[in-house]
């Protein structure tokens, strides 16, 4: 995937990274959460409702 922005958040993920499949969520440079996206659950950090709608959009989308 690379590097997207939406809604004030950066997301990054890598394909050769570490399993489970995740995300890195930024905003203003610091990390808000690390996202499992098999599990639906937090690795680091915590996500808000907000956020949370954000990931499942561009989940939907092919995104992430």
């Amino acid at each position: 995937m690379g590097k997207l922005r939406r809604g004030g958040y950066v997301y990054i993920s890598w394909k050769s990274d570490h399993p489970p499949r995740h995300v890195h969520v930024y905003r203003n440079g610091k990390l808000v959460v690390k996202w499992d996206l098999d599990n639906k659950k937090p690795m680091m950090g915590a996500a808000s409702r907000k956020l949370l709608d954000l990931i499942r959009d561009l989940e939907n989308e092919g995104r992430l």
